[in-house]
């Protein structure tokens, strides 16, 4: 008899052990529940005194996790492994999350800092009535260029980059909706084309910049453009805009022809465990002097119109990194094209990339 009492008891602690390790891995992955909010957000894309400042006013603890592309975030939501509370997905792929059911619904009654947010930015194509998605940052892909590296060269089209006189000087981000959509808008079509004629035409176009090719890389951009060992670069507004607060030499310009508008905005994963948390971060990160500090940290442009009224007037009237309505009605949005046609803009830039080496 004593010796099932000693088993029975020695089993209840094995469990009781196996539950406490279980809790603390738990936490310690950052699934803690409502005690953390889980936060899936591109690298350098917030000020870390914003988030120290969250889990001091809200009580609650951050673990902060970072992407370097919309597919590979979707990829690892999708597997379910960690119970991220905010993720800040692209539009296209905030579309995407909404057709595979990973998103759930925001409750605006508890982001009352909403009303910050320029109604331009709100109930936009990709989620009607901001159902799933709340605002972050804006802003356009364009060309960033050293003029004293280039003989004073501008680019007010995306034809000047095909100049032989760049020959081996021009960087290329390494994204395939960004590549194949400057060789379709250069053709004067849309960067969500869909048409293979087009497509090919787009391919054969690329194909002839490959000579002025430096390198198809992704953020070491930032820093050879800084350190002025290349002279020009395709990039976002945002990181160009890094770019030449490090180096005053260097400007930026959207090519008349057109180019990629996007947004990125914070969504509530349905892997969340922290649902609370979640709105409360969000409602957080709109408020104005948040917001403000964000914009001046981050680099990219805020849709919160509260927030640009502390903010530096240079900065916020900059046409480059702010334009105008009339100026963003000839810039167009990613729509999703769907897992098939993405494979075909993938399979069109990999033969590209093979052909630049």
């Amino acid at each position: 008899m004593k010796d099932i009492v000693k088993a029975s008891a020695a089993i209840i602690i094995v469990c009781i052990g196996l539950f406490v390790a279980n809790d603390y891995l738990g936490k310690s992955s950052g699934n803690a529940g409502s005690d953390t909010v889980t936060i899936y957000n591109w690298g350098e894309y917030i000020d870390p005194e914003l988030i120290d400042q969250f889990e001091e006013e809200s009580g609650y603890r951050v673990v902060y996790e970072t992407f370097d592309s919309n597919e590979a975030m979707m990829t690892k939501i999708e597997q379910g492994g960690t119970s991220y509370d905010i993720a800040v997905p692209s539009e296209y792929a905030i579309e995407k999350m909404k057709e595979n059911d990973l998103l759930l619904p925001i409750d605006q009654s508890k982001i009352p800092n909403m009303a910050n947010i320029d109604p331009y930015f709100l109930d936009l194509s990709f989620d009607p009535k901001n159902e799933f998605s709340v605002p972050y940052f804006w802003g356009t892909v364009g060309i960033v260029y050293n003029p004293s590296l280039l003989d004073g060269q501008s680019f007010e089209s995306w034809d000047d980059l095909w100049d032989s006189s760049l020959q081996g000087k021009v960087l290329l981000v390494d994204g395939a909706r960004e590549v194949i959509g400057m060789g379709l808008n250069s053709l004067g079509h849309s960067l969500n084309s869909t048409d293979e004629t087009e497509l090919q035409e787009a391919l054969e176009k690329l194909q002839k910049l490959s000579p002025n090719v430096k390198a198809i890389i992704g953020d070491e951009v930032t820093q050879l453009m800084v350190n002025e060992e290349a002279a020009v670069a395709l990039t976002w507004s945002g990181q160009a805009a890094d770019m030449m607060w490090e180096n005053e030499e260097l400007d930026y310009s959207v090519p008349e022809e057109g180019s990629n508008l996007w947004f990125d905005n914070m969504v509530i994963p349905k892997t969340s465990a922290n649902i609370e948390g979640a709105h409360a971060f969000i409602n957080f990160m709109l408020d104005p002097e948040v917001a403000a500090q964000n914009a001046d940290y981050v680099g990219y442009s805020t849709p919160n119109t509260a927030a640009m009224e502390l903010m530096d007037e240079e900065v916020i009237t900059d046409e480059r990194f702010y334009p105008s309505e009339e100026a963003r009605d000839n810039l167009e949005v990613y729509n999703n094209l769907g897992l098939e046609m993405l494979g075909v803009y993938n399979e069109l830039f990999l033969k590209f990339k093979m052909g630049s080496k």
